[in-house]
C-alpha cells in the first residue's frame, strides 16, 4: 500500500476534503489541523479556492450562448466522409502501475489546484464570467421574457405608431433617457409603436418595429448610470430570443429578435447612430 505520507501536504488535504482516504490517514490529518497552524493555513486556503473556482465554473456555465456561434452550427455543413480501407490497430492494454497513476494523479491536482488557489488567494478577485459582463447584461432575461410575450399579441403597442410626439413624451420622462425614434424602412422595417417596460426593476423604453415576414423586432433603453461605455455590440441568444447589446452615456441599449434573425447586427448598428 502507498504511503501517504510520503505524499506532498496538499496532495493529502486534498484527497481529506474528497473523502478519498483511509480513517488512519484521516485521524492522522486531522490530529495536523487541529495542533499544526501551517496544516490548516494551506487547508483554509485549499478549501476556499476549491469554493471560488466551482462558483466561477457554475457562472461560466450561466453565460448565454454567443448568437453568431449558434447561426455558425446551424449553417454548418457536415463534413463529407472519404471511404478508406480501415486498419485495425493491434489491441494494447494499458495498465499504468500504482506510481504512474499516483504521479498523473498529482499532476491534474496541481493544475486544477492552482487555478483555485489563484481565485481564493487574490483578494476581492471577482469570477471571470462576471467580470466579463456588460453593464446591460443583468436586464436581458427580463426583455427576452417580455419579447417572447409581446411580439405574439394582438395590440402590440402601448401608444401606437401615429402618435410619436406622445412617445417622445412618455417614454423620455418615465424612463429618464432622451432619444429618437429610429427610421428603420431602409433595412425593411416598419414602426409599429411603443411600450413601456420593467427590467431589472427598473423603467425600460421598448420601440416596435415589424418586418416584411411579420416578425417583430424591439428596440429596448434602460438608464442605468454605469460609466465604463462601450459602443462595442455584443450578442447573445435567449432560446428562440436573440439580442443586441450595448452601452453609451449612461443608458444600456438592445435590439430584441428572432434568434434565427441574421440582420439584427446590422440593425443595432443603425438604431445606434439614429437613437
Amino acid at each position: 500500500m502507498h504511503d501517504m505520507k510520503k505524499t506532498p501536504l496538499e496532495a493529502r488535504l486534498s484527497a481529506y476534503m474528497d473523502g478519498e482516504i483511509s480513517r488512519e490517514e484521516k485521524e492522522e490529518l486531522e490530529r495536523l489541523l487541529s495542533s499544526d497552524p501551517e496544516t490548516r493555513r494551506v487547508y483554509e486556503t485549499l478549501r476556499h479556492g476549491s469554493d471560488v473556482g466551482r462558483k466561477a465554473f457554475d457562472e461560466v456555465l450561466k453565460e448565454p450562448v454567443p448568437l453568431a456561434l449558434v447561426r455558425a452550427i446551424k449553417s454548418a455543413q457536415p463534413p463529407k466522409v472519404r471511404e478508406t480501407p480501415r486498419f485495425t490497430p493491434p489491441s494494447l492494454k494499458l495498465a499504468p502501475t500504482g506510481r504512474q497513476a499516483l504521479a498523473a494523479a498529482l499532476i491534474l491536482f496541481f493544475i486544477g489546484g492552482g487555478i483555485g488557489y489563484f481565485y481564493g488567494a487574490a483578494p476581492g478577485s471577482l469570477p471571470a464570467a462576471q467580470i466579463a459582463q456588460t453593464p446591460a447584461h443583468g436586464w436581458l432575461d427580463d426583455i427576452a421574457a417580455s419579447h417572447r410575450i409581446y411580439a405574439h399579441q394582438r395590440h402590440l403597442a402601448e401608444l401606437p405608431s401615429t402618435q410619436v410626439v406622445e412617445i417622445v413624451q412618455w417614454l423620455s420622462g418615465s424612463v429618464g433617457v432622451k432619444f429618437n425614434i429610429p427610421d428603420l424602412t431602409s433595412v425593411g422595417l416598419s414602426f409599429q409603436g411603443a411600450r413601456l417596460l420593467v427590467a431589472a426593476g427598473k423603467p425600460a423604453g421598448q420601440l416596435i418595429y415589424k418586418n416584411a415576414d411579420g416578425d417583430v423586432i424591439a428596440v429596448c433603453f434602460l438608464k442605468d448610470n454605469v460609466t465604463n461605455d462601450s459602443n462595442d455590440f455584443n450578442e447573445v441568444i435567449k432560446d428562440d430570443v436573440g439580442v443586441v447589446t450595448w452601452h453609451r452615456d449612461g443608458t444600456a441599449y438592445a435590439v430584441v429578435g428572432p434568434s434565427a434573425d441574421a440582420t439584427l447586427n446590422d440593425i443595432a448598428g443603425r438604431v445606434s447612430s439614429a437613437i
